[in-house]
């Protein structure tokens, strides 16, 4: 079987040392990257499996390039970074980052985060995915990543806020706790990073017009998570 390639991307060379020979002894092939340009002629002499991205890098920043991936396809992406700073953290996932791990760390941890991300990557099915999901009078429509409302307002969705109101209208009238929601979106094991997922919600409800005293589209079960309450209908 051919072995899954990995990019690291760090400007550090003894991290990507560590990196390269620790990932190569535990069965990846793994390419590096000290820069953003380095990262692009990498990426287009051979397509990645997933990428591990430093946020602190010379030139555009790991974020910018987190941006710019997602942007241009659906490679998971872990980010590094030095900084123990929650709005750093919460910015990296809502660019679409499947992980954040901070520095120092270990590469055992590491690994196993990876591979969480890959087995998530290799299960997904290839069902033909909708169109547009109804609900309340507002349409999702899928291939732009936005909300239409009821008066034909177009809305535009981060990754981040799409990911997570496609899982809530999967699973409409149901409640799903912070690690439920964690787990479907981006597949994680790891520590679930809470506010993150408080933060989305309260966008959501402000992109739905939903009054958040008093919230009748995504409520919140006390002690117990989050629930979208309507009947949903998609087109495919």
């Amino acid at each position: 079987m051919e072995k899954e390639h990995l990019l690291v991307v760090d400007d550090d060379d003894e991290i990507r040392v560590l990196l390269q020979d620790y990932l190569e002894k535990n069965g990846f092939r793994v390419s590096t990257a000290a820069d953003g340009a380095a990262m692009r002629r990498a990426l287009a002499a051979n397509p990645a499996k997933l990428v591990v991205l430093d946020v602190m890098l010379p030139g555009e920043d790991g974020l910018a390039l987190c941006r710019a991936l997602r942007a241009e396809g659906e490679v998971p992406v872990v980010m590094l970074t030095a900084l123990n700073d929650e709005t750093d953290r919460i910015v990296g996932l809502e660019l679409g980052a499947d992980d954040y791990v901070t520095k120092p760390f270990s590469p055992r941890e590491l690994l196993a985060r990876i591979r969480v991300i890959l087995r998530r990557t290799r299960r997904t099915p290839v069902a033909t995915e909708p169109r547009v999901t109804h609900f309340s009078g507002w349409q999702l429509q899928h291939s732009g990543r936005q909300l239409i409302s009821p008066d034909g307002l177009a809305i535009p969705l981060s990754l981040a806020e799409y990911r997570l109101l496609k899982v809530l209208l999967e699973h409409a009238n149901r409640v799903l706790n912070r690690d439920q929601l964690l787990d479907y979106t981006r597949g994680r094991e790891a520590v679930p990073f809470d506010r993150s997922v408080d933060m989305l919600i309260s966008r959501l409800r402000q992109r739905l017009s939903d009054d958040p005293r008093n919230p009748a589209l995504i409520r919140t079960v006390r002690n117990e998570g989050y629930m979208l309450c309507s009947a949903v209908q998609s087109e495919r």
